[in-house]
């Protein structure tokens, strides 16, 4: 299950760069870019293109829902994308599902949180990479596919 999602974020992490230079060539004839704009983009890049790896993945042992578009995070700017991670255990009443908040922070911070456990800090902004937040996502798919 975990080589399929790690083959998954490669095919991702590819298509991403070709993508950057374009985007890099793009924001240098801009300027500045607001940071708005910037962590939304560092959401949609790495986190959002991680979950749907992992969705298409583990679809049949494990559902990872997304909601990129939180109607009361519309404007905001600091934006955010929640999303859940759970497993089916036969009737719909036994779905146990845990909602997870990923949040950029003014410093460009960005962070991980669901009530019940601390903010686990999964990168910056300005860095490119989705390492720090793969890795903890394999961590819930995998508390998630133990659960019983």
């Amino acid at each position: 299950m975990m080589s399929k999602f790690k083959e998954a974020l490669d095919r991702g992490k590819e298509a991403r760069r070709e993508q950057e230079g374009k985007v890099g060539n793009e924001k240098a004839e801009e300027g500045v870019v607001d940071f708005g704009a910037q962590a939304r983009a560092w959401l949609n890049d790495v986190v959002v293109a991680s979950l749907q790896a992992a969705q298409a993945d583990v679809t049949g042992e494990v559902t990872v829902d997304i909601d990129t578009a939180p109607s009361h995070q519309a404007k905001a700017s600091t934006p955010s994308i929640r999303f859940q991670v759970y497993r089916k255990r036969g009737m719909e009443e036994e779905v146990i599902r845990r909602t997870f908040t990923v949040d950029v922070h003014l410093s460009g911070e960005v962070s991980v949180s669901s009530p019940g456990i601390v903010a686990r800090e999964v990168g910056n902004i300005g860095d490119r990479s989705d390492e720090r937040f793969s890795s903890l996502l394999a961590e819930l798919i995998e508390d998630a596919a133990k659960d019983t």
